[in-house]
């Protein structure tokens, strides 16, 4: 009898495990758990504002733009296909744009990215007046705009401070603002603006290697730039990367300080393709603005895959 009820036991417990598995096989294909189902509710409700402000704020206007990009106009949506870009494209006041604003962009970001990497390293080493040094570069992080342009009027102008320095040294006065210096003077307010920034996050980056790889590569009589290039700037890559992104996306916000500086229609040099676009929709021409934006946003597109490409290459044997 004692064997009997064992034998019985056992059984029931096996039926009971084979239950048990086919109701959690159950659950995992239909998806019927309360709990899961109350999770996924529950996280949905979260990402639902920001998913809809997406939607409606980005997607949904870009859809827009893309309607108007190949229509002739916004009342007659007589379709067009690639006529507006090829307009575009053909425009000479879009032309100049562009040249400016691929030549600012090909000059400073990589000045940006270079220079506040070298800043970085520079604060990290032991240099006396270190926190002073650190203040330089981060205050104009907080001077409001119109203060900066007023600084750059005051330094820049035909009058201003940069041409009495000329004339201590006898030199000629420089029209800084109106002729081929003009870039020059933006690139320059464009570095005093973001060097800062650039550089706290470069700092982040080289506090964040690690320290033993460092210390074996000196062990093992490893250069300064053999540790630099094969240690800390692959470690660096992905920083690399958003600095990167944020100079190029901050280079087109340039026009702001241009447009403060020299209003609508600056110095042939300073005209960037923000002016093109402020002008075009200042006129209503809706058609000619949305096609330009839309080759703009290809072209952002097309420089962005390459950098994260490029990161990918060479960050890609630290990643964890």
């Amino acid at each position: 009898m004692h064997i009997l009820k064992s034998g019985e036991k056992k059984r029931t417990l096996q039926q009971e495990k084979v239950g048990t598995k086919k109701s959690v096989q159950k659950i995992k294909k239909t998806g019927s758990n309360p709990r899961t189902r109350r999770g996924k509710w529950i996280s949905a409700g979260y990402l639902f504002p920001s998913a809809a402000g997406v939607l409606l704020f980005f997607v949904l206007p870009f859809m827009i733009v893309i309607y108007y990009s190949v229509v002739d106009n916004p009342i007659s949506h007589q379709f067009v296909f690639l006529d507006n870009f090829v307009m575009v494209f053909q425009n000479a006041a879009f032309q100049q744009a562009a040249k400016n604003t691929l030549t600012f962009s090909a000059a400073a970001v990589p000045l940006a990215v270079v220079l506040s990497l070298l800043l970085a390293m520079m604060l990290e080493s032991k240099i006396p007046f270190k926190s002073q040094f650190r203040t330089f570069f981060l205050s104009p992080m907080m001077v409001p705009i119109a203060s900066v342009v007023l600084i750059w009027q005051v330094l820049f102008h035909y009058n201003g401070m940069m041409n009495e320095i000329l004339a201590f040294f006898h030199a000629d006065k420089v029209d800084w603002l109106n002729s081929s210096y003009a870039q020059v003077v933006i690139i320059i307010l464009f570095l005093w603006k973001n060097l800062g920034y650039n550089m706290i996050l470069f700092m982040s980056a080289l506090s964040s290697i690690p320290k033993d790889i460092v210390e074996v590569a000196v062990l093992e009589s490893a250069s300064s730039l053999q540790i630099f290039w094969r240690i800390k700037l692959r470690y660096m890559s992905s920083t690399i990367l958003f600095v990167t992104i944020m100079s190029l996306i901050n280079s087109f916000k340039v026009f702001r300080e241009i447009y403060l500086l020299k209003g609508e229609y600056p110095y042939d040099t300073m005209y960037m393709l923000q002016h093109f676009m402020n002008n075009t929709f200042s006129r209503l021409d809706y058609q000619k603005m949305s096609a330009a934006a839309i080759m703009m946003a290809i072209v952002m597109v097309v420089i962005i895959g390459i950098l994260f490409l490029t990161e990918n290459h060479f960050g890609k044997d630290v990643e964890g």
